[in-house]
């Protein structure tokens, strides 16, 4: 044990949390899926192995990145957002349709299916705080220092937004906050908020004269206008939601002991908190779940602080915001705070790309956590990222 905890290096809390949670899926999830297995015919055991399986996969990814340079992701995230943008632009073209929305894309000659959104958040993300920090002499220049940050944006949150409203907003809305922290001056982002607000005011002006545009307008709508009543698909699932947490009472049951799994949609991803809930209670399964990503959210601020490089510390930032705003969003679908979204639990719900494209963000917390406490490489690093600024000033 010790060996292995010799090679995990980084915030050893944060590896911790994402063990737990990994160990919380696999036992959730094969305790879920009975009425999946009906329905399929298969045996249980399949998709227990299969889900593993990513989960081992994920770690995999999570290990060998936490043991690169994070400046590495600087340079790389030059390339990636067009490859991103690409992805997304090839899913809305020829992705799969599922009830109007165009999330997945087809691996050619593997059958599988590839959510382009969580590879271009991550993407955009890492793009956005190597911008604020390469331009952070400049961000009191809107058109030189801003908008370069600004148009990749709006571009991945824009390709995002037809098919899937709440990720493009979860996404816009990271950004937004990392843009605070980086520096950039309240006026501008002010106009950004007042040019957001008219973008919206002219979305549901489209949506509404031409529904055709925008297929899923009136989903959102239903959604919205049927919160907290007893109509509308998404509020059926919320009850349902509320029934199990309501048999979960406060103290832990039995595992495997849930009834929710045979009525509960999707009890094995979008649902899963509650499904957590009746089998382990609202003070172990809920507030702990609660807990543990309010802590990793608690060390990612603490390593951003100890950060001394601007890109390290944002980008930690960006993407403990991105998992654990996630995941309150799942958790107050669940609880009936907030209108059904279908957004995974981070590393908890079943699920292909979302739990590999999970493991990458905390690996690349881990990474520039690992830099922090390893402060051999900081005199170097700063020398390189200095040299690569003023390259690019000099370029311009």
């Amino acid at each position: 044990m010790q060996a292995v905890l010799k090679r995990l290096q980084g915030d050893k809390v944060i590896w911790m949390i994402a063990i737990l949670l990994s160990l919380l899926s696999i036992l959730a999830v094969y305790s879920a899926i009975s009425a999946l297995t009906f329905r399929d015919g298969a045996h249980s055991l399949k998709y227990l192995f299969k889900h593993t399986i990513i989960i081992g996969m994920g770690f995999g990814v999570m290990f060998v990145i936490h043991k690169m340079r994070f400046k590495y992701f600087s340079r790389v995230s030059m390339i990636m957002i067009w490859v991103a943008i690409g992805l997304l632009v090839l899913t809305w073209l020829f992705g799969s349709n599922v009830n109007n929305a165009v999330r997945w894309l087809k691996i050619p000659g593997t059958g599988l299916t590839f959510q382009t959104s969580d590879f271009a958040k991550i993407v955009l993300i890492t793009f956005v705080a190597r911008q604020l920090n390469v331009n952070r002499t400049k961000l009191h220049d809107f058109r030189n220092g801003v908008m370069p940050i600004l148009w990749p944006i709006l571009a991945v949150c824009g390709l995002i937004f037809p098919s899937d409203l709440s990720t493009a907003a979860l996404i816009f809305m990271v950004c937004y906050l990392m843009m605070f922290f980086g520096g950039v001056p309240i006026k501008h982002l002010l106009k950004i908020a007042g040019a957001g607000v008219a973008g919206i005011l002219l979305l549901i002006s489209l949506g509404k004269g031409a529904p055709d545009v925008f297929p899923r307008f009136q989903t959102w709508v239903n959604r919205i206008e049927n919160f907290g009543s007893d109509e509308g698909e998404g509020n059926y699932q919320n009850n349902l939601a509320q029934v199990a947490i309501w048999k979960g009472g406060l103290a832990p049951n039995m595992p495997g002991s849930s009834l929710a799994r045979n009525y509960l949609p999707h009890p094995y991803s979008d649902m899963i908190y509650a499904f957590i809930i009746e089998e382990y209670g609202a003070i172990f399964g809920g507030l702990g779940l609660l807990m543990l990503y309010l802590i990793l959210l608690f060390r990612s601020i603490r390593i951003s602080l100890k950060c001394p490089k601007h890109f390290g510390g944002l980008l930690v930032l960006g993407l403990s915001f991105m998992i654990v705003s996630q995941a309150f969003v799942n958790m107050a679908v669940a609880v009936n705070l907030f209108p059904n979204t279908g957004q995974p639990l981070p590393m908890v719900s079943m699920g292909g790309t979302s739990m590999i494209f999970t493991a990458l963000a905390i690996g690349m917390i881990l990474c520039v956590s690992r830099s922090v406490y390893n402060q051999e490489d900081w005199d170097t690093e700063s020398v390189e990222i200095n040299n690569e600024i003023k390259n690019i000033h000099v370029s311009e």
